[in-house]
């Protein structure tokens, strides 16, 4: 197909290092521009990258009139209005997660032109071996699911981290929370009804530096998960059946240049560990969401599929005020 024609707002970390890396990597992808207010760090970014264009303002970059679809990863308080602004100059938005800060400012996205395509930038779920995963589950390898467990931990302590700051939307929670709660969504196939989470705050921060969550998915299918921005670096997932498990080894930060792997145990068998064909899995998201802007067809998981997303964490830090099952508000 004709390359999608995109244009980078910010020079935030996970951009430059992780998904325009990956974006590189297509031939249906033309990275034409990229823009920070700071007109220098993107004239250097852009030309470290490869990119031909740079802006010192993200106004700058939307109203270039050769740029199809934007990249938001901003800080979070900035995803909704740059996304909007984003869509309301006629560009396709994918934006980084959490989308937005609440389920409310979320609901705005629904507002967008009819015409343009939004998501949220869960890669995880374009990589070969969440797909992998997904079909195993559906053809009954695991039967009945019953579980799903997570923990997902890194080490930041860097107060001016925009992951370290509360008014803007930093947090354990926003940050990787949203991983097991979009992971279980995927894996389920269904959305929780109620959920609960115990939390620990940074006293100079604010933000949750470790958070436990409980969701009830209904049918006796639990998500159970930990997150910690304090912690030791450390990533893994379960899922559980009445028939077997699968552990997945990396289940968010895959590598893109060795394969993924996973172990698949079947009760009474030998464990098996399957290793997937080397891939981006940011490659993939944007590649997929070239496609649905070339060929028109409907994205499979758009802005309505984030507003629950929302819902749930809302839910999560209502409990936290609660410290009660709270339901997740539809």
């Amino acid at each position: 197909m004709k390359p999608v024609r995109w244009g980078i707002l910010s020079t935030a970390k996970i951009g430059v290092e992780k998904v325009i890396p990956g974006m590189l990597k297509s031939k249906d992808i033309e990275i034409v521009a990229l823009a920070s207010r700071n007109k220098a760090r993107a004239v250097k970014t852009a030309a470290a990258l490869g990119i031909p264009k740079a802006y010192g303002s993200y106004e700058d970059l939307l109203a270039d009139p050769t740029i199809e679809a934007i990249y938001n990863p901003l800080p979070n308080h900035l995803h909704v209005p740059l996304t909007l602004q984003a869509a309301r100059a006629g560009k396709h938005v994918l934006c980084e997660k959490p989308i937005a800060l609440d389920a409310q400012e979320a609901k705005l996205l629904l507002k967008a032109p009819k015409n343009i395509l939004i998501a949220e930038a869960f890669m995880v779920r374009f990589n070969p071996q969440w797909l992998a995963i997904e079909k195993l589950i559906r053809a009954g390898k695991l039967g009945r699911l019953e579980a799903v467990n997570m923990l997902f931990s890194y080490h930041l302590t860097d107060p001016k981290n925009v992951r370290n700051q509360s008014k803007i939307g930093g947090g354990g929670l926003y940050d990787i929370g949203c991983y097991p709660i979009t992971l279980a969504r995927f894996v389920f196939g269904a959305d929780p009804k109620r959920v609960t989470g115990v939390f620990d705050r940074d006293p100079d921060f604010k933000t949750d530096r470790l958070m436990s969550g409980l969701a009830d998915f209904g049918e006796g299918r639990h998500l159970s998960f930990t997150v910690a921005t304090q912690g030791a670096p450390y990533q893994r997932t379960v899922i559980l059946g009445e028939k077997g498990t699968i552990e997945v080894e990396i289940p968010v930060n895959a590598p893109p240049d060795h394969p993924n792997r996973f172990t698949l145990s079947i009760r009474g068998k030998a464990p098996e560990v399957i290793a997937m064909p080397i891939a981006d899995q940011y490659q993939l998201q944007a590649e997929a969401f070239g496609k649905a802007i070339r060929t028109g067809k409907p994205l499979r998981f758009d802005q309505r599929d984030a507003v629950e997303t929302m819902r749930i964490i809302d839910a999560f830090f209502a409990s936290e005020k609660s410290a009660k099952w709270e339901r997740v508000k539809r």
